[in-house]
């Protein structure tokens, strides 16, 4: 049986489908358990939402193509992946300031548990001369709508697709496309994502793309722990030099404790495939963030420490570059060029371990890529890594 394909928005097209429900029975299939769901939300900030679940029978989660195709959430039963933010999303773009004169307006939409920061450009704010807005927070493709977004069943293939187009750009400036599909298999505890991003002009462009990965209770307890295949660790700022020693464990609540940022070059196999997981302190529990190094060659640690109703998470940050100014990434070679045309592919896996043994497995395939490389901590601010 060939795959079905539903179009739910076509703006080229003046094509907009509200709200549609689709499962085995749809396509003339016995019921088997999966189901897409496609609705808009009302009320509040939220207003206009388009919000798309997706059952596989066992894992469900949301996709938002009204946040740049962000995954806001998933589950597993009632376990749920994702992060109590005290920002109650999700937000629609119109009520993010992107261009608040402190360059954190980005952080009034943040609540997801995957977003893509860039396109142009991603990191810390930055300001001209005069003490205006260069460079916002985390870039712009976050808050920007998809304006073609398909579903797609391969019943045989026992997959479910979700592709969207989002544009990032303007008139003189650049202009590069995001062109994302998230899959999962029937069954499948996860899902990966499939993101290719294109420069539709005749100039040169610049990228910068992080995957903003964020991870709260109930995997995220004091107790629990990080594990990751490290060649070098490098602190952002003397907060985090501050924290290194502890930087694979998760303490208790701190009212009031800075956010800590650690960067990473990552041990790799051979064909630049790596990972992190980060482990609940009974250990029978884990998330796998999947991805290679040879597309995604610097991840960050973020860790906000702070009480649960101020937003106690972890973020496991795989990127073309370092989260530092555009300017200081650019300076040091971080920054990707696009030629006229050219486009660059991305893929990154997230997938629940349900149990003590899948969790011990994942431990053991860490400890594996971690083979023949010495962790090195640098336990002093390194020039080239961090301007402060």
């Amino acid at each position: 049986m060939p795959a079905h394909t539903w179009t739910l928005t076509d703006a080229d097209q003046h094509r907009f489908v509200e709200s549609i429900r689709i499962t085995s029975e749809t396509i003339g299939q016995p019921a088997d358990g999966w189901s897409v769901t496609k609705q808009v939300l009302r009320g509040g900030m939220a207003d206009g939402v388009d919000m798309i679940e997706v059952d596989n029978g066992r894992f469900r989660f949301t996709v938002v193509p009204t946040r740049g195709m962000g995954i806001r959430e998933a589950w597993h039963g009632s376990f749920r992946l994702g992060w109590n933010s005290p920002v109650h999303g999700p937000v629609h773009p119109q009520w993010v300031r992107l261009e608040r004169p402190d360059g954190l307006g980005w952080l009034e939409g943040c609540d997801e548990l995957l977003v893509r920061c860039g396109l142009a450009y991603n990191g810390g704010p930055e300001f001209n001369a005069n003490g205006t807005l260069r460079y916002g927070l985390h870039g712009r493709i976050a808050n920007a709508p998809a304006h073609k977004v398909e579903v797609s069943v391969d019943p045989e293939a026992q997959r479910i697709d979700v592709r969207g187009v989002v544009d990032e750009g303007h008139v003189l400036g650049q202009k590069l496309r995001l062109l994302s599909t998230v899959s999962t298999q029937f069954g499948q505890l996860g899902f990966t994502i499939h993101d290719t991003v294109v420069n539709l002009s005749a100039e040169p462009s610049e990228l910068e793309l992080i995957y903003h990965t964020n991870f709260g209770p109930p995997l995220l307890t004091p107790g629990a722990r990080l594990l990751l295949p490290v060649e070098k660790a490098v602190p952002m700022d003397r907060v985090a030099l501050e924290n290194l020693d502890s930087w694979d464990r998760y303490g208790p609540e701190r009212p009031g404790s800075k956010e800590v940022c650690i960067m990473f070059e990552l041990a790799a196999a051979g064909d630049g495939s790596t990972m992190a997981v980060v482990r609940n302190a009974a250990g029978d529990r884990a998330v796998r963030c999947q991805f290679n190094k040879q597309q995604l060659p610097w991840f960050t640690l973020w860790k906000n420490c702070q009480a649960a109703a101020d937003g106690y998470v972890t973020g496991l940050e795989p990127g073309t570059n370092l989260p530092n100014t555009k300017s200081f990434e650019k300076s040091h070679g971080r920054v990707v060029v696009l030629a006229p045309g050219q486009s660059r592919d991305f893929e990154l896996a997230l997938e629940l371990l349900p149990d003590a043994p899948a969790v011990a497995a994942a431990e053991q395939t860490v400890a594996q890529l971690q083979q023949g490389s010495t962790p090195e901590l640098f336990r002093q601010l390194l020039p080239g890594w961090s301007p402060t």
